[in-house]
């Protein structure tokens, strides 16, 4: 188990003052079977007031409108958690209790039904079907989907956007953790597999002393349901252990962006983001 102290700035600046903004944060980490959350804040700049609370999918989300003329936003989320690792356990479970079980809960249901950002390339879809064909057992089918997508694509900056599609991503066969969590989707639902697309933080060194700050960013990962819910990182092939901390699950990025919102007044922003993990414990 490790305690990690999170602390994620993120805003725009603009080219003159806004008159009105009106936003959605999903920033802060919510209390799990293997995340305990021993306190968390939300700082905006302007101040304002916040209405919180817990969406559709279980994500906490913080709702503010800025009113006054601003030049600049600014938000900062502050968490302490205590992160215990979610190994993978393949129970003994078959493609026909998967059929039967998937149907009977929305949960389930509206997981595996592709979006506009998971619809898969036919080449990944190709692939996600010959490796069905090798397992018996949809748990470990999804296990080998996640790691080949994860080996075949390169993690790289720059050459995707934040509205990407993974049929875009996988054409170039590099991007980032958003486009390999949506290749990933993509290719479970694809073959009947619930999954659903994760938000939240990796701290990038497991060897980090204690009390040593460490730039950190956004991460995104994948669940898929095999008679319970498991999860796994493509990106860095990696089970989901005690750097990874969950702040949302949705059915893809559109669902759990760290900031949403519009405004009035000029065109142009500039955004900024800064995420800093620092080991307590």
């Amino acid at each position: 188990m490790k305690r990690l102290r999170i602390e994620h700035q993120t805003g725009f600046s603009y080219q003159g003052d806004v008159s009105a903004s009106y936003n959605e944060a999903r920033m802060l980490p919510g209390s799990t079977d293997s995340q305990f959350v021993l306190n968390s804040s939300l700082d905006i700049e302007p101040s304002t007031s916040v209405n919180q609370y817990v969406d559709y999918f279980g994500t906490r989300v913080a709702a503010f409108d800025v009113l006054s003329a601003h030049p600049a936003l600014m938000i900062t989320a502050r968490s302490l958690v205590e992160v215990r690792p979610r190994p993978i356990e393949h129970r003994e479970y078959t493609w026909a209790d998967l059929e039967r079980d998937a149907a009977r809960s929305i949960e389930t249901v509206e997981q595996l039904s592709q979006t506009k950002r998971t619809l898969p390339h036919a080449d990944v879809a190709d692939l996600a079907r010959r490796i069905v064909a090798e397992h018996d057992h949809p748990g470990r089918a999804a296990h080998a989907i996640a790691a080949a997508v994860g080996d075949a694509v390169e993690y790289m900056h720059g050459i995707t956007g934040v509205h990407s599609t993974a049929a875009e991503a996988w054409e170039a066969r590099k991007g980032v953790c958003q486009d390999i969590a949506h290749i990933t989707l993509g290719a479970l639902r694809e073959v009947g597999i619930p999954a659903r697309y994760v938000s939240g933080y990796l701290h990038p060194r497991a060897d980090a002393e204690v009390g040593e700050p460490v730039t950190g960013e956004s991460h995104a990962w994948v669940e898929w349901f095999a008679g319970e819910w498991q999860g796994f990182d493509p990106t860095n092939n990696l089970e989901i252990g005690d750097r990874h901390v969950l702040v949302g699950r949705g059915r893809d990025y559109n669902d759990v962006p760290p900031l949403r919102g519009v405004y009035a007044g000029p065109h142009k922003s500039h955004l900024h983001v800064k995420v800093t993990i620092t080991r307590e414990a």
